[in-house]
C-alpha cells in the first residue's frame, strides 16, 4: 500500500519532472502467417495485427487515464521478417514492408519493429533480401524500424555483415535525402541483440517469446535529475542510494501500468525495461543526471565513471520494483534525444570516442549519431565494427544508429522532430579503414564464449 507521501511524491514526478511510461510494445509472433504467396502472406500478417493490436492504443491510454500516468509510445514488434519472410526477394521485402506500415498506420501506434535479420553467423537468402530492400523499404514507410544484429559473444562478428552495411546505411540516407537521412534513425545495428527489447528501433518479437506479449519501457531521466538536486556535494555512496530509491520508484509505475494493460488485452505480461531514456526535452536528459554529479559539461573527464555508476545503480534499484525485468536496462545516450548531449556535442566536449568509451558501461551503444554525408561507407563499418567488439567482448548488448547526413558537414544539424529530436552533424576521424573493412570474414568469439 502506497503511503501519502509517496502517492504525492509520484505526482510531483509526472507533474514537473517528466516521469512517464516511455512505451508499451506489443510483441506478434507472425511464424503462422508464412507463405510462398506473397499476397497471402501480407493479408495474414495485417490480419493477424489486426485482431491482436486493433485496442492497444485505446487500452494504453484508459490504463494511462486511471492512473494520470502518461503512456508516451505505443508500439508493435514482430518476428524478424527475413525469417518469416524468408520465401522473398528484395522486391518482396519492400512489399512486406508497405503492408506492415499500412498495419501499424491501421492499429494507431506510433512505430513497429521487426524488419530485421541475425546474421552474426552468415547469411540466408531471407537475410540478404531484407538487407538489400532497406533504402526504399525505410523510404517509402514511416513507421517501420529494422535492426540487423552482426555480432554475439557466441559467434564472434561478421565482418560481411558490418562491411555490406556500412553501404547499405549510405544508401538509406541517399534515399532519405529529402528528411536529412532520416531513414537510417529506423536502423540500428546490434551485437547480442535481445528478444524482448521494447525500444526502437531495435525491436523485434524473438523466436523464443510467446505468441504474444506485452513488454513495458520505462524512463524519467528528469526524475533522477531532480532527485540528485537533493543530495549536492554528498558522498557517491548516498548518490547511489538517491538514485537506487528513484529507480524503484519509476520501475514500479512501469510494472503497474504494463499489468494492467496486459489484463485488458488479454495477452501475458513480459518484461519492464526499466532505462533511463531521454527525450529532447529540457529537463529529461541523462547528460544532465551525470552533470549534476559533479561535471562541468558532460563529455569531459569523469564522465564515463559517472555513467557507470549511473547505469549501475538504476539497475540495481529497478530489479526489485518488478517480476520480470528485460529489454535493455539501463542508462540511454542517443545523443538527438538529449538536449544535454547535444549542447556538449556542439561545445566540442562530447566526441565520438568519448561516446564510444561510454558505451562500454551503459545500455546499447552509439546511438542518433549524426555525422558529415560524405563520410565513407568503409570508415561507417569500422565504426559498428568497434562498437560491435565492445558487445562481443563484454557480453553486452551494444549497437551503432548512425545518420550520414547527405550534403552536410560538422557544424550543420540534423533535425528530425518529434521524440527523435535534432543532433549537431560530429566529425569521424579522416583516415582510412578501406583495407580492414575489406578483409571480409568473421572475428572469432572470444575465450568466454566457450562456456557451456
Amino acid at each position: 500500500m502506497l503511503s501519502e507521501r509517496e502517492v504525492i511524491n509520484t505526482l510531483n514526478m509526472l507533474r514537473n519532472e517528466h516521469l512517464d511510461v516511455r512505451t508499451v510494445t506489443l510483441g506478434v509472433s507472425l511464424f503462422d502467417c508464412v507463405s510462398h504467396d506473397i499476397d497471402l502472406f501480407t493479408g495474414n500478417v495485417k490480419a493477424k495485427l489486426h485482431r491482436y493490436a486493433s485496442q492497444l492504443v485505446n487500452v494504453c491510454n484508459e490504463v494511462g487515464d486511471k492512473y494520470g500516468i502518461p503512456v508516451v509510445n505505443k508500439r508493435i514488434s514482430v518476428s524478424p521478417i527475413a525469417v518469416v519472410g524468408a520465401p522473398f526477394g528484395p522486391d518482396g521485402m519492400v512489399r512486406v514492408c508497405q503492408a506492415l506500415d499500412e498495419a501499424a498506420k491501421e492499429a494507431g501506434v506510433d512505430f513497429l519493429g521487426g524488419f530485421s535479420a541475425l546474421v552474426e553467423k552468415g547469411f540466408a537468402n531471407g537475410d540478404r533480401a531484407l538487407i538489400e530492400a532497406l533504402p526504399e523499404a525505410l523510404a517509402t514507410t514511416d513507421r517501420i524500424c529494422s535492426s540487423i544484429n552482426v555480432a554475439s559473444t557466441r559467434s564472434g562478428i561478421n565482418m560481411d555483415a558490418v562491411a555490406l552495411l556500412g553501404q547499405r546505411i549510405l544508401d538509406v540516407a541517399e534515399a532519405t535525402r529529402d528528411r536529412d537521412g532520416l531513414g537510417c534513425a529506423k536502423v540500428v545495428v546490434f551485437a547480442n541483440a535481445v528478444e524482448d527489447n521494447p525500444f526502437m528501433a531495435g525491436a523485434f518479437h524473438g523466436v523464443g517469446e510467446p505468441e504474444c506479449v506485452l513488454n513495458v519501457g520505462v524512463s524519467g531521466p528528469g526524475v533522477v535529475y531532480h532527485a540528485l538536486q537533493n543530495v549536492k556535494g554528498q558522498p557517491f555512496d548516498v548518490v547511489a542510494e538517491t538514485i537506487k530509491k528513484t529507480a524503484f520508484q519509476i520501475t514500479r509505475m512501469g510494472q503497474l501500468v504494463g499489468k494492467e494493460a496486459s489484463r485488458r488485452l488479454g495477452v501475458p505480461f513480459g518484461i519492464v525495461d526499466l532505462s533511463l531514456a531521454p527525450t529532447p526535452a529540457v529537463g529529461d536528459s541523462v547528460a544532465r543526471i551525470l552533470e549534476e554529479m559533479g561535471l562541468e559539461v558532460c563529455g569531459t573527464h569523469g564522465t564515463t565513471a559517472a555513467l557507470a555508476m549511473l547505469n549501475d545503480a538504476v539497475k540495481k534499484g529497478g530489479v526489485m520494483a518488478s517480476n520480470h525485468v528485460g529489454g535493455l536496462s539501463g542508462a540511454f545516450i542517443p545523443v538527438s534525444e538529449d538536449e544535454g548531449m547535444i549542447a556538449a556535442a556542439e561545445g566540442g566536449t562530447l566526441c565520438l570516442d568519448k561516446l564510444e568509451a561510454m558505451t562500454c558501461v551503459c545500455s546499447v551503444g552509439l546511438d542518433m549519431i549524426a555525422v558529415p554525408g560524405d563520410t565513407s561507407a568503409a570508415t561507417i563499418s569500422a565504426i559498428i565494427a568497434d562498437e560491435a567488439a565492445i558487445g562481443m567482448v563484454n557480453t553486452k548488448t551494444t549497437a551503432v544508429r548512425i545518420i550520414p547526413a547527405p550534403g552536410k558537414t560538422v557544424g550543420d544539424r540534423v533535425e528530425m522532430g518529434g521524440l527523435l529530436g535534432s543532433a549537431p552533424v560530429m566529425p569521424v576521424h579522416d583516415k582510412a579503414s578501406e583495407d580492414f573493412i575489406a578483409r571480409g570474414g568473421r572475428i572469432p568469439a572470444p575465450l568466454q564464449s566457450l562456456k557451456n
